[in-house]
């Protein structure tokens, strides 16, 4: 079984960022740090998975961040922001044991329901596959207007 880390320290998330920048490319290691820092002050989490942790990993090879809480349509929910695993640890398994973890610690928790949302393109065909795979179902579409 694969262990899943729970990013607490400097050195976490450090090793995190690589992970980090595969989802989200516009980050640069410059604005990483401060855009984590105020991310996780926001009531989220972040989770990760290394290759090969008996030798100390110096990066993670999968992670996910996610929120929790409470709104009057969804009650005690987590929404998963991110999950992303490095080009070359893709198929292994990583991102499947990450959501595994986020669905146990929300049954264990008392969350009631758990959300994610995934672009549309050809490229996040795995990603939605492995969603369906999970369990997880198309309930709606996501609108936003941009300022």
């Amino acid at each position: 079984m694969i262990p899943v880390l729970v990013a607490t320290t400097d050195e976490d998330l450090l090793k995190c960022r690589r992970a980090v920048q595969a989802l989200r490319p516009k980050l640069s290691d410059e604005a990483y740090d401060e855009a984590i820092r105020s991310t996780l002050a926001d009531n989220r989490q972040m989770i990760f998975v290394e290759e090969g942790k008996e030798a100390g990993s110096p990066e993670a090879a999968a992670v996910a961040v996610f929120e929790t809480g409470y709104n009057l349509f969804r009650g005690k929910y987590i929404y998963i922001d991110d999950l992303s695993t490095l080009p070359e640890y893709r198929g292994k398994g990583y991102a499947g044991t990450l959501l595994d973890w986020i669905l146990d610690y929300a049954q264990r928790e008392g969350y009631d329901e758990v959300h994610l949302d995934s672009g549309v393109s050809e490229a996040r065909t795995d990603a939605h596959r492995l969603y369906l795979n999970k369990r997880f179902q198309v309930t709606s579409l996501h609108f936003v207007l941009k300022s």
